[in-house]
């Protein structure tokens, strides 16, 4: 009896590791829940300059924080489940190439989209680039998910300015940015933290 609990307690820990957190429009709840994931983005924040709250909200855009989201499917005749329109997987819903090219440039070759940790240090990383390829400022929520979306090439053509859809998208983007950064300021100190070797950090 004793060997079939701990079987069914092993089949239940994935699931319960990747499932959303409950609340995500806030990010202290988001942390307070996600043990870890604080340090995740402080992390990312360190290693790439990018805030917290702007990561945290292209995050909860792309994916509402689900591990494994992929972009949803076309309709055939708007019954019949068709090809998706990209292979944008995970947390940041990185595309294959693109991932790729961060795991190239920052050598981090095991890294997982359906990792947080990795996603969201991604995510740092790829705002740093739109800040040195397109001279994005690092704070600049509503930009930066222009170029997140459009791709560095197309946000430098100015792909988005016939997208309404889209700047109302980073309009969102931007709000829940400065949202979060007011929640954080209220929390930030009391976010539970990892102990590292012989109880530091």
């Amino acid at each position: 009896m004793r060997v079939l609990f701990v079987l069914l307690l092993l089949a239940l820990l994935p699931a319960c590791a990747t499932a959303p957190p409950a609340r995500v429009d806030n990010a202290c709840s988001i942390f307070q829940e996600k043990k870890g994931w604080y340090d995740d983005a402080v992390k990312a924040r360190d290693d790439w300059q990018s805030p917290i709250p702007v990561m945290l909200a292209i995050m909860h855009q792309e994916s509402r924080f689900v591990a494994k989201a992929k972009p949803p499917r076309r309709r055939i005749l708007g019954i019949i489940p068709g090809p998706r329109p990209s292979d944008a997987y995970g947390y940041s819903q990185a595309l294959d190439s693109t991932w790729e090219s961060y795991q190239r440039s920052t050598g981090r070759h095991r890294a997982s989209r359906t990792n947080f940790a990795d996603s969201i240090h991604f995510i740092g990383w790829y705002n740093n680039e739109s800040l040195h390829r397109s001279g994005i400022a690092r704070d600049d929520a509503y930009r930066l998910y222009l170029a997140y979306h459009e791709g560095h090439g197309g946000y430098n053509r100015g792909t988005y300015r016939g997208k309404a859809w889209l700047q109302g998208v980073a309009g969102k983007v931007r709000t829940r940015a400065s949202q979060y950064q007011s929640q954080l300021a209220a929390c930030e100190s009391s976010l539970p933290r990892r102990r590292g070797f012989l109880g530091l950090f």
